[in-house]
């Protein structure tokens, strides 16, 4: 799937009027102001990250499934036709590795730029579990009360939903896969 802004407001617009919603209805489940979305439909602005997480959470997708279109095409996919995407406000890359209808789990590689941190709502977490693993890099992950530093190899599994954070405090990128078992 083409993930540059035309695509992407085309299938919030898309997902938004196949549930009958208005504006003001994604805009009152998601948290995103009405305006925002507005601009987003009409391409007049390319979404963050925390932007789509909040729109994925209220159509009760993953990011994956908001940015992926699902299908069951052959078991290879060389690197070149993963989708990948440039968050327009941290430069974070995100590289849909795996997402299948067929198998409940999303495979997403991430380089997060130096100095950099992505907030993510607890709601983005409801009907998921999630195991972040470092590839190359230190990688902090806050969720809630709790800081967890990880060096390269290290791997966290995720608790409960709550608010968390990825944050890249060091002078070089971090490099690093996230594994989503979708529980619904």
């Amino acid at each position: 799937m083409d993930n540059s802004s035309e695509a992407i407001s085309r299938r919030i617009s898309g997902e938004r009027k196949t549930l009958g919603w208005s504006l003001a209805e994604l805009a009152t489940r998601s948290g995103v102001s009405k305006a925002m979305l507005s601009k987003i439909e009409r391409c007049e602005v390319s979404p963050t990250a925390q932007v789509l997480l909040r729109i994925a959470t209220a159509f009760d997708m993953t990011l994956a499934e908001l940015l992926t279109e699902v299908s069951d095409e052959p078991h290879f996919q060389a690197q070149g036709d993963q989708p990948f995407w440039i968050d327009p406000s941290t430069n974070y890359h995100r590289r849909q590795v795996y997402l299948a209808s067929r198998l409940p789990l999303e495979l997403v590689e991430v380089v997060l730029p130096p100095q950099t941190s992505v907030a993510i709502p607890a709601s983005s977490y409801a009907h998921i579990r999630q195991v972040v693993w470092v590839i190359d890099g230190t990688l902090t992950v806050v969720e809630g009360d709790t800081s967890t530093t990880l060096a390269t190899g290290d791997r966290l599994e995720f608790g409960p939903p709550a608010d968390s954070a990825f944050r890249n405090g060091t002078d070089t990128p971090c490099r690093y896969l996230v594994a989503v078992l979708r529980q619904r």
